[in-house]
């Protein structure tokens, strides 16, 4: 476990001030990469309840969530009632000592409090302003992951059969929508250091599901192919699923014919190897179930444990199927640093996060604070 480092100066993007508008998990999952950067972000939240994901509970650690958590270290917290005209004021104070706002609010209700694009620009035509929206600018429409999981095609080849959609078991979407939103930002900073334009980023659920589909969009974008659930199969790859061994499931991932080959002689077969039903991958593909049941048999003579060391001692890929617990050990093991530590003045103990995967030699991210309470760093309420 790293400790929390807290080196002032030093974060790439150190004296770039933030105005995060942003709620629940795409908006705060970019900003909250960019804090870790070092950019200072300010998050605007709402008088008494604050970003939606505080009440997201359980897990909680103490009385705050740990969905919130996740995505809010490095980040100040101040309450504003844009419904209020004193809160209109502040909010554009904050605006005007920033260099990118963060948006998520639906289309048109910035707009409509003169914190839009439009309004902001006239006065700061350097200003980087992020919206974040589920369907785009143009579409009054609410985006949840779930719903766009659902709509946006990930559900219908995401189960065990076409029958039966099934969601990702994590907010993708928004963390996907949220890298997009990071690489604009960054991109837009760029272009600013360039010629001194600020400008807008629009980023948004549906698109970026639709861009990270890869290879399934592509099938029927350039092929014509719809694609449909195949459980842990791969629609172009085999032997690439979950397989049985004498313990546990494990997971085979094999990529080209070297590795299928490997494969045979660790597994005592190497006469399928050369067998024109798997010799290449696309006959691999054709013949997907005899195969299977065949690699069933061997690999049930063995142990996952077993099996992962004599196959990756060979430069198979492959592994047994983790819990999050085991995923957490395993990056221990490999000296990845996943779990970092901050101090919080409001917890006895300082808090464990998820360390931020980026590494850079030399401005690497930092952990100078824990998720704020809400309003911590505003101004008291008026009597």
């Amino acid at each position: 476990m790293s400790p929390a480092t807290a080196t002032p100066g030093t974060g790439a993007l150190d004296g770039l001030v933030i105005a995060d508008c942003g709620r629940v998990l795409a908006g705060p999952y970019a900003t909250m990469l960019l804090a870790d950067l070092g950019a200072e972000v300010i998050k605007v939240e709402r008088p008494g309840a604050g970003d939606d994901t505080r009440s997201w509970g359980p897990p909680w650690v103490g009385d705050q969530s740990s969905y919130f958590l996740s995505v809010n270290r490095n980040k100040q917290s101040i309450a504003i009632d844009l419904s209020d005209p004193e809160g209109l004021a502040a909010a554009r104070r904050l605006v005007d000592r920033a260099d990118v706002v963060v948006e998520n609010f639906m289309p048109g209700t910035l707009d409509r409090l003169g914190l839009g694009y439009e309004a902001l620009a006239a006065d700061r035509p350097d200003l980087v302003y992020c919206s974040v929206t589920g369907f785009g600018g143009n579409n009054q429409l609410p985006g949840y992951d779930l719903l766009i999981q659902a709509v946006g095609g990930m559900m219908s080849i995401t189960g065990p059969d076409p029958a039966t959609p099934t969601k990702v078991g994590v907010a993708v979407v928004d963390v996907i929508t949220g890298l997009h939103a990071a690489v604009g930002i960054l991109s837009a900073l760029r272009h600013r250091d360039r010629t001194g334009e600020g400008q807008r980023i629009e980023v948004n659920l549906l698109s970026s599901l639709l861009s990270a589909l890869a290879n399934q969009s592509s099938a029927y974008v350039a092929a014509g192919v719809v694609p449909t659930a195949m459980g842990n199969r791969h629609p172009s790859i085999a032997p690439y699923g979950v397989f049985e061994t004498a313990d546990r499931p494990f997971v085979l991932a094999v990529g080209n014919d070297r590795q299928f080959a490997a494969l045979c002689e660790v597994l005592g077969a190497p006469e399928l190897a050369v067998d024109d039903r798997y010799a290449t991958n696309s006959a691999r593909v054709a013949h997907r179930e005899e195969l299977v049941k065949t690699l069933n048999d061997l690999l049930g003579t063995g142990s996952a444990d077993h099996w992962f060391t004599e196959l990756t001692a060979r430069r198979v890929p492959c592994g047994p199927l983790n819990d999050i617990a085991d995923a957490i050990a395993l990056a221990q093991r490999l000296g990845l640093d996943p779990v970092i530590t901050i101090d919080d003045p409001h917890r006895d103990a300082p808090i464990r996060q998820v360390a931020n995967p980026i590494r850079l030699s030399a401005t690497p991210p930092t952990y100078r604070c824990a998720p704020p309470l809400l309003n911590e760093h505003g101004a008291p309420p008026s009597e």
